[in-house]
């Protein structure tokens, strides 16, 4: 994968931290010049007050092989995403991949909390952050990106559409801006095959974010010693493992057979045959119907 995407152009909007960063870096590793976004610069930070920035992000992917660009990018103001793409387009006359991967929320939504119980400004705010973003995002970028022969877009989300069609996640606001990331994928694959385009769905597992790291007193290093206090946490993954798996849909020139699927990092990893970092495959969400859900005792055995 060292030069697969050379001369390829991606943006990954929402990349200051989590997947988004672990996809931008795997994208520049195969050699694209990767345009990253967010909200967090060296010079101010978003609500989230958190010290991970675009810039660092930027200067990861050009230290994995690629060419990182960071844009500071408000992607509920029509006008600064209408000025990313026209940048996009004057710098690189090209767009090959779109991640859309803003969400921003973690801090909005309460677990198990009733609709009617929710904080109603967070829960509209959620769903302006999760949903709106990708609209604006994809209704700008998606004329740029449909000028190539292969264009790719892929809809962040957390869960297959299998397994949230039939499982509640944590509330009425989370649970619906997770399953309307997943419906935007099958929308833009109806709309982009006649054109050539190609949309998916993809979600990580259980991973291991600089917030989930920090949850757990861990780092990426050391992040088995948060084993003995959530058993399940031996099934996690870390960001690199959803971006490889990004990069895999980038470099494939059959990629279109995927068109409008809900797709897993650990179900394209069986395809593909990359690994996470240290050489494993976890299928997170075959775990969680097998083992987890059930209650039966951790036990990683057979899933990564």
């Amino acid at each position: 994968m060292s030069a697969a995407l050379e001369g390829k152009a991606a943006l990954v909007a929402g990349a200051t931290r989590g997947a988004g960063r672990g996809i931008a870096v795997e994208l520049g590793a195969a050699g694209a010049t990767v345009y990253v976004t967010g909200r967090s610069t060296r010079g101010r930070r978003s609500e989230y007050d958190r010290p991970e920035t675009i810039e660092d992000t930027a200067d990861l992917v050009t230290e994995a092989g690629g060419r990182g660009i960071a844009v500071p990018t408000d992607h509920l103001v029509p006008a600064e995403v209408r000025a990313l793409v026209g940048r996009i387009e004057a710098e690189q006359g090209r767009l090959d991949v779109l991640v859309n991967d803003i969400w921003g929320s973690e801090h909005l939504f309460a677990w198990d909390s009733p609709v009617w119980e929710h904080d109603l400004d967070k829960g509209l705010r959620l769903l302006r952050l999760a949903v709106e973003t990708h609209a604006v995002t994809s209704h700008h970028a998606l004329p740029l990106l449909l000028r190539g022969e292969r264009g790719l877009v892929v809809e962040m989300t957390d869960g297959t559409a299998e397994y949230n069609r039939d499982t509640y996640r944590v509330s009425f606001f989370y649970d619906l801006a997770k399953t309307a990331v997943l419906r935007m994928a099958f929308s833009l694959g109806h709309e982009l095959a006649p054109r050539g385009g190609t949309a998916v769905a993809l979600t990580p597992g259980w991973m291991r974010s600089e917030l989930m790291l920090d949850h757990f007193g861990v780092t990426e290093e050391n992040w088995r010693d948060a084993v003995a206090d959530e058993p399940h946490f031996c099934m996690s993954e870390s960001p690199s493992f959803v971006g490889r798996a990004v990069a895999a849909l980038a470099a494939d020139p059959e990629v279109g057979r995927w068109n409008k699927r809900s797709l897993s990092s650990g179900g394209l990893a069986q395809v593909y045959g990359f690994t996470d970092r240290d050489g494993s495959r976890p299928d997170f969400w075959r775990y969680m119907v097998e083992v987890q859900d059930p209650g039966k005792p951790a036990d990683a055995h057979g899933y990564r």
